[in-house]
């Protein structure tokens, strides 16, 4: 039996790399950069699995070029840059990579927010820049308190919760905004319902939890950076474009808010000259939320499995677009 052809858009860490080749027959763009959308036109014409990352757009335009792709292994949680429609109306199974990055991305949310309160990454630069010439001074680099402030979480999914269950132990205040509320997490957690512009006034602390859709599309913007206290700081391990970054320019230059961390931009890479780049009470680092040895091999795993699931007959463990069964059945083809 021929093996299924799979297309890895980027290299994967080593050891899910070999389970893969052991498999399917494997090519792969080499580079760190995205492959051109030419040759991913040309490479989803012959391949029957796909493994895909953020930064590869597969609008409807570029899955209409293809009769042979059956499943998309997408390398993330979010699916955003993958037209689900037009891959459901085509029998593309969609997969991600839910859960395994939980944990690691809540524990990068958490360094930001202590980051950004605590000054670190400016105490880092004032000592390599030469800037420290007194041994001690009371009021040296003074930041905020993390501990006994008041967290705001617009998003309590899983990554959101592990976020409130780190800020119980710093004994914060916890507040947080959903499209839905959650009774049960709020026995658990002891977190608190709010509407997002009584979140926003409220919160010392205000962290991003959500995807990427219409509806949160500059969900903080203007309007909502004025609702916030002089004193607050966003944190931003969601998708960048859930925030305006001209609003948030704005805001941090006026003074209106205190700072930022961002780890999503809404242009990924960010350019050089955002203005953001410049400011001192802004965080930044370059979507690494997830970016530890553990999870990045986990979610590849992750990414392996569903295909394997898919290629044997089965449904794979991480479908997004569900309603994609009654449409086509999973391919057996090893």
């Amino acid at each position: 039996m021929t093996r299924p052809r799979v297309y890895l858009t980027r290299k994967l860490p080593e050891k899910p790399m070999e389970h893969l080749r052991k498999i399917f027959e494997v090519e792969m763009w080499k580079e760190m950069c995205p492959p051109p959308r030419k040759v991913l036109i040309e490479k989803i014409r012959e391949a029957d699995g796909l493994i895909s990352l953020l930064t590869d757009k597969l609008d409807g335009e570029l899955l209409h070029t293809t009769s042979t792709l059956k499943i998309i292994a997408q390398y993330a949680v979010g699916v955003d840059n993958i037209d689900l429609r037009v891959a459901t109306d085509r029998g593309i199974y969609v997969t991600n990579t839910p859960n395994v990055l939980t944990e690691t991305t809540a524990d990068f949310t958490f360094a930001l927010i202590m980051s950004i309160a605590r000054r670190v990454v400016e105490a880092d630069r004032y000592i390599r820049e030469g800037k420290w010439k007194i041994g001690w001074h009371p009021t040296m680099l003074m930041g905020r308190d993390i501990h006994g402030s008041t967290l705001g979480i617009v998003g309590l999914g899983r990554i959101g919760s592990a976020v409130a269950r780190r800020a119980k132990g710093f004994n914060m205040k916890i507040l947080y905004f959903s499209k839905r509320r959650k009774p049960e997490l709020e026995k658990e957690l002891g977190v608190v319902y709010k509407d997002l512009d009584d979140l926003l006034m409220e919160s010392d602390f205000i962290t991003l939890h959500v995807p990427l859709t219409n509806e949160t599309h500059h969900l903080i913007g203007e309007r909502e950076l004025g609702l916030m206290k002089e004193t607050a700081f966003l944190i931003n391990t969601s998708r960048g474009s859930v925030v305006d970054e001209k609003a948030l320019y704005k805001a941090l230059k006026n003074g209106d808010i205190a700072g930022a961390a961002l780890d999503v931009w809404e242009h990924e890479p960010t350019p050089n000259d955002n203005p953001l780049l410049n400011l001192i009470n802004v965080v930044a680092s370059p979507h690494i939320a997830s970016s530890s040895l553990e999870t990045r091999t986990k979610m590849a795993e992750k990414v392996a499995e569903n295909l394997e699931f898919f290629f044997k007959g089965k449904t794979p463990p991480d479908l997004v677009n569900k309603e994609v069964i009654k449409i086509k059945k999973p391919s057996k083809l090893i």
